[in-house]
This record gives structure tokens, C-alpha cells and sequence, in this order.
């Protein structure tokens, strides 16, 4: 079965004070050719969501899809837009990643695909609450996406808002596979334990 991917760099980095988080440095690679490193093996193809002008992306060498809902509506729209790129690909699931996480797993696809649900989380273990969910990391059925559109049409804005109305699952990885950065302490972090 063959499987397509999209990288989701469609925020606005508020808390890193603006522009393409992905587009900072970790030793001597962005974070965005980290994520891309780790996920081209795992599928067949590969897209990125992104807004503004897009042409700030094309030596990536990727397609680049925009949101198709105005107004900065969060992840869930970069999923959609994904979504529909993988719906002209033929494909009939999409993984989703996050741009801003240079290290999550090698096998990240394998074992979101043993998820039996339209749409299946990564998660990782919590103390307070068992499992917590990352949900810009998951599994989902492409068929899904006018549900999704209408949605977000509707101002659904949370992720699990809309994924616990599908039957999500959640695939639990380790504690730190989905560290991500956020803010320039996150940044200087990753760069003392990340090599």
C-alpha cells in the first residue's frame, strides 16, 4: 500500500516570534530537511501546506499546497489540504507531520497503519493523564475530507474537536519522540540533546 505524507509549516510561529519556524537551523540542517529526511523513506510521496508567498519553498523541491480555508484556521486545515492533494494522487490515506519536529520516529508510519480507525493519533504517555495526544502526527482516511471542510467551515478549530467525532485511535510512541519547537529556549534545548 503505498502512502503519502504532508509536512505541516502553515503556522505563523508566534511564540518564535514570527516567520518559518522550519526554516531554523539545528546544528548544520533546518528543521524543516530534518523532518523531510525522516519521513521521505517511510512513504511514497510528499507534500507541504504552506501559506504566504510560496515561492519562499521551492528549493525544497516539494509540491507545496495552501490552505484552502482563510483566516490562519490552525492544523486541521493543513491536513485538509493534504488531504485533497492526496485525493488527486490516488491515495486513499494521508500522514500528517509537523514541521517543527526534527526527531520523531523512524517507524512513525508503520505504526500509525496499525491503527484501524478513519483517523489514528500519535500519542505519548502522560503521568496525569495516560496517553497524550500529538495530534498534528496521525493517520488519516482521505475520504474524510468533506466532513473536514465543513468543519472547518463551521469554525471547528481543535484538532480532537473533530477527530473523537471520527472514532480516533491513539498509537502510543515514547516520551520524547515529539519534541518540538516552539519558542528559542525549545530551540537552544534541542541543540544540547538532539545531535
Amino acid at each position: 500500500m503505498s502512502e503519502c505524507a504532508v509536512i505541516l509549516a502553515g503556522g505563523q510561529a508566534r511564540r518564535m516570534g514570527g516567520g518559518d519556524k522550519g526554516r531554523l537551523m539545528l546544528g548544520d540542517q533546518s528543521l524543516i530537511q530534518r523532518v523531510i529526511d525522516r519521513i521521505t523513506p517511510q512513504v511514497d510521496s510528499l507534500v507541504l501546506n504552506a501559506n504566504g508567498d510560496l515561492s519562499r519553498f521551492e528549493d525544497l523541491g516539494l509540491p507545496i499546497v495552501p490552505d484552502s480555508v482563510d483566516g490562519f484556521p490552525g492544523p486541521l486545515a493543513g491536513v485538509l489540504a493534504g488531504m485533497d492533494w492526496a485525493a488527486e494522487q490516488g491515495h486513499e490515506w494521508l500522514i500528517s507531520v509537523a514541521a517543527d519536529t526534527p526527531s520523531f520516529p523512524l517507524d512513525l508510519v508503520q505504526r500509525l497503519a496499525s491503527g484501524d480507525t478513519p483517523v489514528v493519533l500519535a500519542a505519548t504517555p502522560d503521568p496525569e493523564r495516560g496517553r497524550l495526544p500529538q495530534p498534528t502526527f496521525g493517520r488519516w482516511q482521505v475520504a474524510l475530507r468533506d466532513d473536514l471542510r465543513a468543519a472547518l467551515n463551521d469554525g471547528v478549530r481543535k484538532i480532537r474537536q473533530w477527530t473523537q467525532a471520527q472514532g480516533e485511535s491513539l498509537v502510543l510512541f515514547g516520551e520524547d519522540d515529539f519534541f518540538n519547537i516552539n519558542t528559542p529556549e525549545d530551540l537552544a534545548w534541542a541543540e544540547q540533546h538532539l545531535k
